[in-house]
């Protein structure tokens, strides 16, 4: 697979059948292994060990209704309350991340109403933090650590 602009991280992949898995410590199981999945697993990995969000407080493939279709969010984090405050979307290294894909995701926030919204595939990342509804934002420099989203609200 493709190197990334993100920490290594040493996997558990497996081989099965003709398709390879990776473990993804989130769901607790192995899953295909995709590119998107790749950069799904280095982001999951950097947001735990970098920025110290709690494996527990981590959702993937986390189904979300929008304008009537189930869809699902890549990543939704959620603070100690329970309530969701990170949707990340992730693509394969080859997907640029374009206002298209920022548009996906802030779709999801429909529902959710979270603080941030991050778009990444692996190579280049984008991170925004939501005023209110979504339609104001302001892009950042830099990921949140988990001790700036774990809000009282």
């Amino acid at each position: 697979m493709k190197s990334l602009n993100l920490p290594p991280v040493q996997f558990r992949i497996r081989q099965q059948g003709d398709k390879k898995q990776v473990f993804d410590v989130v769901r607790k199981k192995f899953v295909a292994l995709t590119p998107e999945e790749w950069v799904r697993q280095h982001f999951i990995h950097f947001l735990m060990n970098q920025k110290q969000y709690p494996a527990g407080l981590v959702a993937v493939e986390m189904p979300v209704a929008v304008n009537g279709l189930k869809q699902r969010a890549d990543v939704v984090v959620y603070n100690r309350k329970g309530r969701p405050v990170v949707v990340v979307e992730c693509k394969a290294p080859s997907v640029s991340v374009s206002k298209a894909v920022f548009d996906q995701a802030a779709r999801y926030n429909m529902q959710l109403q979270v603080d941030y919204l991050i778009v990444t595939n692996g190579l280049q990342h984008c991170c925004a933090h939501l005023n209110g509804t979504g339609n104001d934002y302001q892009m950042m420099a830099d990921f949140p650590d988990f001790d700036q989203i774990n809000t009282t609200k």
